[in-house]
């Protein structure tokens, strides 16, 4: 009897212990079906949230951080990390944003320049080098142990390509170093090269039907036989068989912002590189260097402003809108009219920015540009477009 009541209680045993693990195998995807949008981590996380990312969505406040739906592909665009001359030290909003990416999980990280704080003929190549180590600590070292490829252009002041009267860089040590630093492979930025040219300064690079290029926007010229080599790029099979491409500068085409709305501040001849870069179907030119978010679009290009991180944020050159630290999510959805969806964030709230915040419409010296929603300006918008501007640059 001993025997028989033993092996009674071992498979009522075996039955409950099935039972329990069937349960929890049925109820283990009900976390996964919460809208993207919830506040939440993405449904793909395998494994809990890091504590730094968990107590920047607690101080979210009830509602949470707001996370939008996935397209196919997921960018994090970030500009202008730096502070003051020499820093080796970043802003809040610089560890915050890349402490939030597990929340986010993208599939890249883009950025538009000014990673450190150079353009000081002062500074020493130990100083320099001490900028870069800071910004790998900070920024580039945690994408690589996430695994998260990082394309990027240079900005002024991480390697500044103005000119002398002689034709010779006036920053060349910082070049020479910035150069250095990313040619090194343990700084390896992890994404897929089509062609490194001149890289860091000038290459290409694609993901999952996506081709970017990004050239040295460093300052507003972009020398001849470099634009040849864009164009011949932008023209290949490569680029032309992929489903998008984008452009990473850090001068814009058109300025936004206060400040930032001088000759010196753009990149020349912006109209020509306009209709060049909408030749080849490209279709996003990223920029930083404005110091303010704004989506625009002139022509078939869409252009985003993309806000900035660190040190100095700079109104538009119109609405009311505040200054604001910002960081952008595109999502990218290949089978969309639109292609690209933005959500972008205040880094100091973590409220989202939306577009009725901002200017409908704004007046650069290079020309207007409109919000990226607004298709047409009303009557009134026209014609004080055209007292600031003339007919010519305010034309679509």
């Amino acid at each position: 009897m001993r025997w028989q009541r033993f092996f009674l209680l071992l498979i009522v045993g075996l039955v409950l212990s099935v039972a329990l693990a069937c349960g929890q195998f049925v109820q283990a995807p009900q976390a996964s079906e919460s809208p993207s949008s919830a506040p939440v981590a993405p449904a793909a996380t395998a494994s809990p949230l890091p504590p730094e990312t968990q107590a920047i969505l607690a101080s979210a406040g009830p509602a949470g951080l707001y996370n939008p739906s996935r397209g196919d592909v997921r960018l994090v665009v970030i500009s202008d990390l730096n502070s003051a001359y020499g820093s080796t030290d970043y802003d809040p909003e610089v560890d915050k944003g890349i402490n939030l990416l597990p929340f986010w999980q993208p599939d890249l990280v883009l950025c538009s320049g000014d990673m450190v704080a150079g353009q000081k003929p002062s500074l020493t190549p130990e100083q320099i080098r001490a900028m870069w180590a800071a910004f790998d600590q900070h920024v580039a070292a945690p994408l690589r142990q996430a695994q998260i490829p990082f394309g990027f252009t240079v900005g002024n002041h991480d390697a500044s390509s103005a000119l002398s009267i002689n034709g010779e860089f006036l920053f060349q040590q910082e070049r020479e170093l910035a150069s250095a630093y990313w040619n090194d492979p343990n700084h390896d930025p992890g994404v897929q090269f089509v062609d490194r040219f001149q890289f860091p300064f000038y290459y290409s690079f694609e993901y999952n039907d996506i081709f970017f290029l990004a050239w040295d926007g460093s300052s507003n010229q972009i020398p001849p036989e470099k634009l040849a080599w864009v164009e011949q790029t932008l023209a290949s099979p490569r680029a032309q068989q992929a489903k998008l491409r984008l452009l990473i500068s850090h001068l814009p085409l058109y300025g936004v912002a206060v400040g930032r709305n001088e000759p010196s501040e753009i990149m020349a001849n912006a109209e020509q590189l306009r209709l060049m870069l909408e030749k080849y179907n490209v279709h996003t030119y990223i920029s930083g260097h404005a110091h303010a978010y704004y989506p625009a679009h002139r022509g078939k290009l869409q252009l985003l402003h993309t806000g900035i991180l660190g040190s100095g944020p700079r109104p538009l050159l119109a609405g009311e809108a505040a200054p604001r630290k910002t960081l952008t999510v595109i999502d990218v959805q290949f089978d969309s009219p639109e292609f690209t969806t933005y959500t972008t964030y205040d880094m100091q709230t973590l409220q989202t920015i939306e577009y009725e915040e901002l200017p409908r419409f704004l007046t650069g010296v290079t020309g207007m540009v409109r919000r990226r929603d607004v298709q047409e300006l009303n009557a009134a918008e026209q014609r004080l477009c055209e007292q600031q501007l003339g007919r010519a640059l305010c034309a679509a």
